[in-house]
């Protein structure tokens, strides 16, 4: 017979599958200025313009939710991730778990943190997720969670003031016949760091993970997580270049079941309008505008940032068997940059 800690444990992950997003090789090398030792590529002289170069974003959400109830086997798909996230020089992941409660904390769920990153040789990496109370949760209006935001960032470029914000809002818990996805079992929000690409160079780099669902309740939250992440950008970032990239649950194909008839579209058109984000498939004239895995950028009076490439390796990311290691595209951002501090 199985104990009630274990009978409690299926009962958690079973909801926490939820959390998944609805919808279900070119190798990129970094480079820098000849000023900076970060990143892979080779060194840019400065010249006439100023300091210049060129590196990669990836974007991944890795499935990381228990083997139990995962459908992406994650037990033998984060070994293989790994070694391909050392192809990038800035890595960003979701649902990539590092923090847990006490029932969860007592299976090999907590190694799976550990075995994403063992084979990724980015010297720079976020610390573990501090807990709810750290990051400012009031347990006295709603349920602990189970697990952390599932966040990541590490990089061959230098980086500090980390910090990681849970959403204001949640819809979702055990009980899922609501229509909820569960999102309240875990502290979803985004995480930013500031980022050194050449001396004198900073970047604030976020990577996010929204309200998942498609019940007017998701639909609602989904529209505060935009005015939570607006207003601190705004505040946080003023004046700064800015990436941010990671799992949005916003459908922007007008069509798709869980696009609310373009209210998704209309979101996303929001943030990148009241931060002066540029979406990279933008830049880039990417042919899926809909894939709810993102990446946006904008510039500043220091740093001129442009996406110049997106892509999605998916062929590089399966195992033996040609199975996707996620139920996520990778997503991959190749950017250049320019100081423009002496103009």
């Amino acid at each position: 017979m199985s104990s009630p800690r274990h009978v409690l444990f299926i009962a958690t992950v079973s909801a926490l599958a939820l959390l998944v997003s609805c919808s279900s090789e070119t190798k990129s090398t970094g480079s820098s200025t000849s000023a900076t030792s970060a990143g892979n590529g080779s060194a840019t002289d400065a010249d006439a313009d100023g300091p210049s170069g060129e590196f990669t974003v990836l974007t991944y959400n890795v499935a990381g939710l228990p083997a139990e109830i995962s459908k992406e086997n994650p037990t033998e798909h984060l070994p293989l991730i790994s070694p391909l996230l050392d192809e990038y020089d800035i890595v960003l992941t979701q649902e990539d778990f590092d923090w847990w409660g006490p029932v969860a904390g007592a299976y090999d769920f907590v190694n799976y943190h550990e075995r994403l990153r063992a084979d990724a040789t980015q010297p720079y990496k976020t610390a573990k997720h501090p807990g709810p109370e750290a990051v400012g949760l009031d347990l006295t209006e709603r349920d602990a969670p189970f697990i952390g935001d599932g966040q990541g960032i590490m990089s061959r470029f230098a980086f500090d003031n980390e910090q990681r914000v849970p959403w204001k809002g949640c819809f979702g818990g055990f009980d899922t016949a609501d229509g909820g996805a569960a999102d309240c079992l875990a502290m979803k929000g985004f995480a930013v760091v500031t980022m050194t690409i050449a001396p004198g160079i900073e970047v604030d780099v976020y990577s996010l993970h929204m309200e998942a669902g498609g019940t007017p309740e998701d639909q609602a939250l989904q529209g505060r997580d935009v005015e939570q992440l607006v207003a601190f950008v705004n505040e946080h970032s003023e004046g700064r270049a800015v990436i941010l990239g990671g799992d949005t649950n916003l459908h922007t194909d007008s069509d798709h079941p869980d696009g609310s008839g373009g209210a998704d579209t209309e979101l996303w058109a929001r943030l990148l309008s009241e931060t002066g984000l540029i979406d990279a498939c933008a830049t880039t004239n990417c042919n899926d505008t809909s894939r709810i895995d993102k990446v946006a950028s904008r510039s500043s009076d220091v740093v001129d940032l442009e996406a110049t490439a997106l892509e999605s390796p998916t062929d590089r990311f399966v195992d033996a068997k040609g199975d996707d290691l996620s139920d996520h595209p990778p997503v991959v951002a190749t950017f250049s940059w320019r100081s423009t501090s002496g103009e």
